[in-house]
């Protein structure tokens, strides 16, 4: 578990952050921290979400939204408050959130002998359940917008919170209440819903490899481990430093379970009444934990430039006043020139930040943005100026490189590109570091997951009941069952759990 109190807490490294190699929960609670990306509040089991960590969430929401909208999606909004009747229209769904539904029973508070407490009298005729998902509220309301086949297909997708009353909860990875989209379509076919279904899990991956840096599996969920409602789910999967998983994004066909259930129906091009075919599919700032796990380092965050709110901070460095007057111009002016570099289109700056605070050693800025993840630094100091250079670092690798001055933003640019695609293949290098494609036995899967972890591509036959037993001895789980270009190319013959034979590859391993 990584949520720890603080007298469990063990002694923090340099810095203030502990290596990953002592305590990896407790590192990536000190890089969350040190970072100032979020924090416990006074609400048991729900964050703050800090400065810095929105902006990383906001780079993430933009990105998304105009790849959405690119597809053809539009954004709208729905209530938070679903009433109890509508949750329960759809009964495998119902039952799939049960437990983890917030109940508001009361509308006003009454204050009596100094107590405040629920007013007897303002008891609601029937309780409303704040979201955990909106499948519930959004076809009741899609049933007053759809009548023909002129209506489909329905794109809407929305921006939001959800309550989930979660136990264990972890920053980012699993708190009560936390931010996330969702999108809903209805369709007029099941192969047109399933081709959406498919092509938003495309929209995550893409994202999720291009900006974020983060190498993901993509494959259909087992039947335990799909969405509660839904035909089938497919996720992405991503592998941390300790080898686990991350589910860093979801989609579902729906079938047609929820137009059923709300009566969702539409005439067809020949006059037949259909019930329409539906998706939904969804990411959270769960993600952000993600990019902790897959980039941090013992020295803080580590932020792929394409998701950095600042790419590149500008250090001037001065002994006297005149240094500084003229180091701090000079620094002012790259930024400038960095910023207004049209070389990656008008709406695709560079984002340069010059950080020349007084009472503050250099050293100690630097150590600073490293603790946030900036993807470069350039240091500027009187020597530089006389080469007419800058000094770079890369928060990546440390590597550190004289940049002259001529033509300073495109070899800036070329270096943020480089540190992008750099991470992406360092995190794929080592999920594939970490993959096993030949486990001996069952003894020696269970092995592994006693130590190291890692994904274990091994059969499957089928059956609910050899799944349970992994989980329940190994606690490893069928993340997916992948898609062909990530299966192997000798696919196995019997089931790990039973050494029956296989109906399918699966990946296996322990999970966030």
């Amino acid at each position: 578990m990584i949520q720890q109190t603080e007298k469990q807490k063990p002694a923090a490294g340099e810095g203030g952050i502990t290596s990953r190699a002592q305590d990896y929960g407790q590192w990536y609670l000190d890089v969350i921290r040190r970072a100032q990306l979020a924090e416990h509040s006074a609400v048991r089991g729900c964050m703050v979400i800090r400065p810095h960590g929105y902006a990383i969430w906001e780079k993430l929401q933009r990105e998304l939204d105009d790849r959405f909208k690119e597809t053809g999606h539009q954004n709208a909004y729905f209530p938070m408050f679903i009433p109890l009747s509508l949750l329960a229209k759809e009964e495998t769904h119902a039952a799939g959130f049960a437990k983890e539904c917030a109940i508001v029973t009361h509308y006003r508070l009454k204050s009596k002998d100094g107590v405040v407490a629920p007013d007897p009298e303002s008891k609601l005729d029937e309780p409303l359940i704040i979201r955990p998902t909106s499948e519930t509220i959004i076809w009741e309301q899609f049933k007053g917008w759809i009548q023909s086949y002129r209506d489909l297909p329905l794109l809407i997708n929305q921006w939001c919170n959800i309550v989930r009353w979660e136990m264990r909860t972890r920053l980012f990875l699993r708190t009560l209440e936390f931010l996330w989209q969702e999108g809903h379509t209805a369709h007029a076919t099941h192969d047109e819903a399933e081709e959406e279904t498919r092509r938003m899990l495309g929209v995550y991956r893409t994202f999720m490899e291009e900006f974020m840096a983060m190498p993901v599996i993509t494959g259909q969920k087992s039947e335990s481990e799909k969405f509660a409602g839904a035909l089938r789910t497919y996720s992405c999967e991503a592998m941390m430093q300790d080898n686990k998983a991350l589910q860093a994004g979801t989609s579902h066909n729906l079938g047609q379970n929820f137009s059923k259930a709300f009566e969702l129906k539409f005439q067809t091009e020949a006059g037949d009444i259909e019930f329409a075919w539906n998706t939904s599919w969804g990411v959270s700032t769960r993600m952000i934990g993600g990019l902790v796990m897959t980039h941090g380092d013992d020295n803080g965050l580590v932020t792929p430039p394409r998701l950095a709110p600042i790419e590149v901070v500008i250090i001037p460095i001065w002994k006297t006043d005149d240094e500084k007057a003229k180091l701090t111009e000079a620094a002012n002016a790259h930024r400038d020139e960095l910023t207004s570099w049209m070389g990656r289109g008008a709406h695709d700056r560079l984002r340069v930040h010059v950080d020349a605070r007084d009472g503050m050693r250099a050293g100690a800025k630097y150590y600073e943005w490293e603790l946030q993840g900036v993807p470069l630094r350039l240091e500027l100091g009187p020597k530089d100026l006389e080469k007419q250079s800058v000094f770079s670092a890369r928060r990546d690798t440390r590597a550190k490189a004289p940049i002259a001055m001529a033509g300073v933003a495109e070899s800036v640019a070329k270096v943020l590109e480089t540190i992008q695609s750099d991470m992406f293949a360092a995190a794929k290098a080592r999920r594939e570091a970490h993959s096993v494609r030949d486990i001996a036995s069952y003894d020696a899967f269970k092995q592994l997951m006693d130590g190291d972890g890692g994904f274990v591509y091994a059969g499957w036959c089928g059956d609910g009941a050899c799944e349970t037993k992994v989980k329940e001895e190994t606690k490893a789980t069928i993340r997916c069952i992948p898609d062909e270009e990530f299966r192997s190319a000798q696919a196995p013959t019997a089931c790990l759990a039973c050494g029956g034979p296989a109906k399918h590859e699966a990946v296996w391993a322990k999970a966030y």
